[in-house]
């Protein structure tokens, strides 16, 4: 099957089976992409909240009702137990184990927060013509944990937590220019250029995700990211926080174009 131009329908299917086990960049291009959180109602409102105030990093997309599994606004039909490659369990504060179906720890009061994700706007940068070296390559997106702090919210609090994509030179206002299109899935840059800055020491060992060649010709652009949560989660030590793993997201039935803005 190619996997590029398969349904998300399709994809979600095999990744619930257990036929497609692999970080999500590049599939169903053309469709948004998710990051995802689940927790206990009892701090939910808090997360909520600091949701709000931390849109860039933390953009929401669709929150469940307590209990409810099926995202019925993004992918009616899916399960957010199972359509998930690889979820992330942390437990008070410590990344406790990492799953392919989160079934054996539901219960009627956890809360789910879809959040968007920039690969959803990656589609709209190759069609501009604007390479991406982790597609290229087959590798997950490079993630840091930067020195810039959140806003906090309740007991959430911690770290920004930023994508990295080298973009040629002269490309970088292009590119700015058409991320800006998408806000509610991180929208615009948050930095360009030194990493130093942000609080990155070095561009080769990131936090999350995979490594990549930045080229004589080209400038490291950072984007808001939805793994921001797990950092949040290591430092705010919820008793719990179910995430999906770094680069594996949930794909939704929803168009890229219907959340772009003019």
């Amino acid at each position: 099957m190619d996997f590029a131009a398969a349904h998300p329908r399709e994809l979600r299917a095999l990744i619930r089976r257990g036929e497609l086990f692999r970080p999500t960049c590049g599939l169903a291009p053309d469709f948004t992409q998710a990051n995802l959180a689940i927790l206990p109602k009892e701090c939910a409102f808090d997360f909520f909240l600091f949701c709000q105030r931390n849109p860039k990093p933390c953009p929401v997309l669709e929150v469940l009702e307590p209990g409810q599994w099926e995202p019925k606004l993004m992918a009616p039909g899916a399960d957010i137990r199972t359509d998930i490659g690889l979820y992330r369990i942390y437990k008070d504060g410590e990344l406790a184990a990492e799953e392919r179906d989160i079934s054996k720890y539901w219960n009627e009061g956890m809360v789910s927060f879809l959040l968007g994700c920039s690969f959803t706007f990656e589609a709209a940068l190759m069609r501009a013509g604007i390479a991406l070296r982790h597609i290229e390559q087959d590798k997950n997106v490079s993630m840091y944990v930067t020195g810039i702090q959140t806003v906090p919210a309740g007991i959430f609090s911690g770290p920004l937590v930023v994508t990295m994509r080298p973009i040629p030179t002269a490309r970088v206002v292009r590119a700015v220019q058409i991320t800006s299109r998408f806000p509610s899935v991180h929208g615009a840059p948050v930095h360009i250029g030194d990493p130093r800055k942000i609080g990155i020491a070095d561009l080769s060992r990131p936090d999350y995700g995979d490594a990549v060649e930045i080229k004589d010709d080209e400038t490291p652009v950072y984007w808001a990211c939805g793994v921001t949560p797990q950092a949040v989660a290591l430092k705010s030590r919820p008793s719990l926080m179910i995430t999906h793993s770094p680069g594996y997201m949930f794909i939704t039935d929803v168009l890229n174009e219907d959340l772009a803005v003019l």
